[in-house]
């Protein structure tokens, strides 16, 4: 258990900027208290003591903001930033040293039974508000952009951006027009946005094309 916690705050100290030391970590750092709640509330819970783990889970819930259910598979390293509002299913799976930001559902779709929720791969980052919906796998390395809504499987080292969102790069690569380099959160081409405009532009294409209508018949 011992290690297990200094193995989880040195994943924080390592990619958290703004951690100074794991004494600040440990005690205020909402996320990982979650986190370690969850840890007990899952031995509760496989050990068929679930009205126990539970009330660990909802306890914390209500101290951190961090709702994770006591049945998810975490592995090592998990990292919540932030953290308020991170809603984790009964049956997600979460692999190792992946990021979550505050926002995040993994959540079901209320159509699936058995395996509702998603799964992470390892070293898997989640942006702020975004939403994983449904029983199908997130791969490893894989970058899910701030405010995207995930419907379907992302593969392996990809970036996922948009409402519904659409795998815009894999390994690197870019499989579309999309302008985003990296996953810093905020630059990203949203399809919804995108299609507004085309929509927009083409009202205003037609309302061109009857006004000269008008003007050519005299009405």
């Amino acid at each position: 258990m011992f290690e297990q916690l200094k193995a989880e705050l040195d994943s924080i100290m390592a990619r958290d900027p703004a951690a100074r030391s794991r004494a600040e970590v440990y005690f205020l750092y909402s996320g990982f208290k979650a986190v370690r709640d969850y840890r007990r509330a899952n031995w509760f819970f496989r050990h068929n003591m679930k009205l126990i783990a539970r009330w660990i889970s909802q306890r914390s819930r209500h101290k951190t903001g961090i709702e994770i259910h006591p049945g998810a598979t975490i592995g090592k390293g998990l990292f919540i930033d932030h953290g308020m509002g991170v809603v984790i299913g009964e049956t997600a799976e979460i692999g190792d040293n992946c990021t979550i930001y505050q926002g995040v559902t993994l959540g079901g779709t209320g159509k699936d039974q058995g395996k509702r929720h998603p799964t992470l791969g390892n070293n898997v980052l989640v942006g702020s508000g975004a939403k994983v919906l449904g029983p199908f796998r997130v791969g490893n390395n894989a970058r899910i952009a701030a405010g995207a809504v995930v419907l379907t499987e992302v593969p392996d080292n990809a970036t996922a951006v948009g409402v519904p969102a659409k795998v815009v790069r894999v390994n690197g690569e870019k499989i579309d027009t999309s302008p985003c380099e990296s996953l810093d959160q905020i630059h990203y081409t949203d399809p919804v946005d995108e299609k507004l405009t085309s929509l927009d532009k083409r009202l205003n294409e037609l309302s061109s094309a009857f006004e000269e209508f008008e003007n050519g018949a005299g009405i």
